[in-house]
């Protein structure tokens, strides 16, 4: 199988997928490879931080012409796999290959399949792009093709308790991709000091619950599957949740939104989290510590789909304000905004490279140490 995710996180998803069973696990750019049985195949889409879809792969073959790929899709038996019933959706994904268009690939693939299923069922099914039931997944690279079934369906990110946002939401696999690659312990408190609507911390409180990142979703394309097993489906659930914790967590979130704080707010009563996660109306160069040491992951503004008056003085207000008033934090901040960053004014210990969607950036840490006499070379960079 093959689970997707966004770069930088391949490393904390191999590590997920080990820890669940899995076996072959190899990591490739965007994604993991991985061999498992059907009860794996479920419970990575149900436990899996990480991933964005779990794929079968069905077969491969090689496209000398582009012909092939009509003829070779129709070839296959997909009456053994879909009643024309359902509803259908292609996804095409192409690298280096003789087709230029993934949308022309797509369009193709989807021609080869429906007419197949007319000429043998004598009937062909609907596309619906957005709710489909069953999703195949076309990847050209080069002159290989890998013809795949889409188990999770919509974007497993779509975790289904996000009931309320702010602008530029961060996506719910990156925020916990963030906290695991951030080394957090769950037992030291974790500050988001512009938390928004609460993705970060609601990813967090999962993690130190070990509640499983499906809890709050109730679809996935494998449910339509005609080898669903209902039954194993309820017993990995059921071990799953067996397995949470009710351990006290120290979890705060501050805001200068009040708008996004309500959000937030709503997003905490839907999970049952609001007990776990204090949410304070300030900004940050106007907040208080709220613990003497502890965690502070953050996803700042990047001067991108929220537009920032002074990326330089903003950036430069976060740093002064760690330096002032968060000594024996670690800090992590992540930024499309490569050169504000650095008017932080602190040397980071790390810096990883994630995408947040199609903007690369960095995650970077600070350790931040009081303050040092005029003259100490240790804080700038």
């Amino acid at each position: 199988m093959i689970a997707k995710t966004t770069f930088g996180l391949e490393e904390v998803l191999a590590r997920e997928l080990l820890l669940l069973g899995a076996t072959d696990v190899l990591k490739i750019n965007r994604a993991v490879s991985f061999t498992g049985d059907q009860s794996l195949l479920y419970r990575a889409n149900y436990c899996c931080r990480t991933a964005l879809r779990i794929l079968k792969p069905l077969f491969h073959f090689e496209i000398l012409k582009q012909g092939d790929l009509y003829d070779r899709l129709y070839a296959y038996r997909w009456e053994d796999l879909i009643d024309p019933e359902q509803t259908l959706s292609i996804d095409a994904v192409i690298s280096y290959t003789v087709f230029t268009n993934s949308q022309y690939v797509a369009q193709k693939s989807k021609d080869a399949i429906v007419d197949r299923l007319r000429d043998k069922l004598g009937k062909r099914p609907s596309v619906d792009l957005d709710n489909a039931d069953m999703r195949i997944n076309v990847h050209l690279f080069k002159d290989l093709c890998t013809v795949s079934l889409d188990s999770s369906g919509p974007s497993l990110h779509r975790r289904g308790y996000r009931k309320s946002t702010g602008p530029a939401p961060i996506n719910e696999v990156l925020a916990a991709g963030l906290v695991l690659l951030s080394g957090w312990d769950v037992t030291t408190p974790l500050f988001d000091p512009m938390c928004g609507s609460g993705t970060l911390l609601i990813e967090a409180a999962m993690i130190a619950k070990n509640l499983p990142a499906g809890h709050f979703r109730d679809f996935y394309s494998f449910m339509k599957w005609n080898d669903f097993d209902s039954g194993l489906w309820e017993r990995i659930r059921a071990e799953a949740l067996h397995r949470v914790s009710t351990i006290p967590l120290t979890l705060f979130g501050n805001d200068r939104s009040g708008s996004a704080l309500e959000a937030a707010a709503h997003n905490l009563r839907y999970t049952g989290f609001q007990r776990d996660i204090a949410l304070t109306e300030v900004s940050f160069e106007e907040s208080a510590p709220p613990a003497k040491t502890g965690f502070i992951i953050c996803n700042p503004p990047y001067d991108e789909r929220i537009k920032l008056d002074d990326a330089v003085a903003f950036y430069k207000m976060i740093g002064n304000t760690l330096k002032r008033k968060y000594s024996g934090y670690q800090a992590w901040f992540i930024s499309s905004d490569i050169e504000s960053l650095k008017f932080i004014g602190l040397r980071p210990s790390r810096k990883i490279v994630v995408f947040n969607g199609p903007l690369e950036c960095r995650f970077v840490k600070f350790e931040v140490f009081p303050e040092k006499k005029t003259g100490d070379k240790n804080l700038t960079g």
